[in-house]
């Protein structure tokens, strides 16, 4: 035993010193090495052909560095023990993992149970193709309107016989519509899938025979019969069947019950998470691609994570930040023309106009809206329509016109609020960061992130051994 040990871990030796050779340590990022294969996978995926800003390999090194440390602070905060990263995580996972359970022979085998069934449903009188003229009876239909119906049919049978082209007249006088637009086609159909009259007279025709009138519930029917035939064999159909399955969701209705045999013949001491876990521990080593992929996915949760918490979600709801942000770089906001800072409003009473101005012209802009509702639309009376907001020339036409002065704006009344007014002040440059707030949140996540990759690569140390990055792309 103590000797098969031995051999078992020179071997494992053996393999990881070629694994080496073929995949040299491009770089070392907070003490965990980076195989080049790693830094190959992710660079190729983001510099296809398609990419606009392609980077060459040199120029992409920093890019991936800077992932890297995210991650390792990810790491360090522990975002991926908790519960919703570990859930998000395993869900992904298990949609790359799961297919995997399942094979091409798994797929033929259900799809031959679909074409056994089939051919046991059609049973031995096999599929009937017909075309038919449906003449309708009313629910409740009352006595003239049964001898009327039997009427139009009695008649149609008889120019039939005369040698009327059964399509053409299907479609001139048929009710049924789904089939009327089609010359009464109905296709092939099989015993079980029409009304017992229906199938009683289309199955006791021959190919080219037509029926007499007969009465099914829902009206009168004359059935030409355009063929028979058994199913063909299931070659001709297995393409179709494997699309149709596909469509059901077959291969993962395979995998759960590929993972429920599992859990039962390990007597309920594996788990499908850890079933789950195996296999996609078994994938990751024998194939790279698929490794790479389900890291990729992993290490992006926890960058998504990091950079909510450390930037976009701080910088955008970070009022005094954003604040001091806008004071101190003012010059890099302005406007190319005045803006409308107010609002458009229709009232139904010419005193509301002026109460309108009067509820608003000490608040804050950003307290308009709720003062507004407050006073004028508490109740199930709305006595004003508004639109708030900053404005620019051809936002608005009646901004436009009583503001910019637009004379051939024409403005559209509002139903009920025959009265409009504006109410505000035109400014020529943003005058807090409210007023640009989109672009004052854009540049404060910049800094934050120019501030926090600077802070990692202090914090962390890493190196990049130059002379494998310069065979990326370039081995055997």
């Amino acid at each position: 035993m103590k000797l098969k040990m031995i051999l078992a871990g020179c071997l494992m030796s053996a393999a990881a010193i070629a694994q080496t050779a073929n995949d040299p340590i491009i770089m070392t990022v907070a003490g965990t090495p980076v195989p080049r294969s790693e830094f190959e996978y992710s660079y190729n995926k983001n510099n296809t052909d398609g990419v606009i800003d392609k980077k060459t390999v040199e120029e992409y090194v920093d890019l991936f560095v800077n992932y890297k440390l995210k991650v390792q602070a990810a790491l360090d905060a522990r975002i991926d023990t908790t519960t919703a990263f570990r859930t998000e995580f395993s869900q992904y996972r298990d949609q790359q993992i799961r297919p995997t359970f399942v094979t091409d022979d798994d797929m033929l085998a259900e799809a031959h149970k679909v074409y056994d069934q089939t051919v046991q449903n059609i049973g031995p009188d096999g599929l009937v193709s017909a075309n038919h003229i449906l003449i309708l009876i009313p629910q409740k239909a009352t006595e003239a309107q049964q001898q009327d119906a039997k009427r139009r049919i009695d008649s149609v049978y008889t120019a039939l016989k005369a040698g009327a082209d059964f399509e053409e007249l299907a479609k001139q006088v048929s009710q049924d519509p789904g089939s009327a637009k089609r010359g009464g086609a109905l296709g092939w159909f099989s015993r079980n899938q029409m009304v017992k009259e229906f199938e009683d007279a289309a199955f006791a025709l021959q190919p080219g025979e037509m029926s007499a009138p007969f009465q099914s519930p829902f009206g009168w029917h004359i059935i030409l019969s355009k063929g028979r035939k058994q199913l063909e064999p299931f070659e001709e159909h297995r393409e179709a069947i494997l699309r149709f399955l596909d469509q059901r969701g077959a291969r993962e209705a395979i995998s759960e019950r590929k993972l429920d045999a599992g859990v039962k013949a390990s007597n309920g001491t594996v788990t499908k998470e850890q079933l789950l876990e195996q296999r996609a521990d078994s994938l990751a080593a024998a194939d790279p691609e698929m490794r790479y992929l389900i890291k990729e996915y992993h290490d992006g949760l926890l960058l998504f994570e990091i950079s909510n918490q450390t930037i976009w979600d701080k910088a955008a709801k970070d009022e005094t930040a954003l604040e001091n942000y806008f004071k101190k770089n003012k010059k890099k906001y302005k406007w190319d023309e005045p803006r409308f800072k107010g609002m458009a409003y229709h009232v139904k009473d010419q005193a509301d106009v002026k109460a309108v101005a009067n509820c608003v012209k000490k608040l804050k802009f950003a307290d308009w809206n709720e003062a507004l509702r407050k006073s004028f639309n508490n109740d199930s009376i709305i006595r004003i329509r508004v639109e708030k907001g900053l404005f620019k020339k051809g936002d608005n036409k009646l901004i436009d016109r009583e503001i910019f002065k637009v004379t051939d704006a024409k403005v559209d009344s509002v139903k009920g609020y025959p009265i409009d007014a504006t109410f505000g002040k035109l400014i020529k440059k943003p005058q807090d960061f409210t007023d640009v707030r989109q672009l004052v949140t854009a540049d404060l996540q910049d800094e934050l992130e120019r501030q926090w990759v600077a802070d990692l690569r202090k914090r962390y140390a890493f190196t990049v051994n130059e002379e494998v990055l310069k065979t990326v792309n370039k081995h055997e």
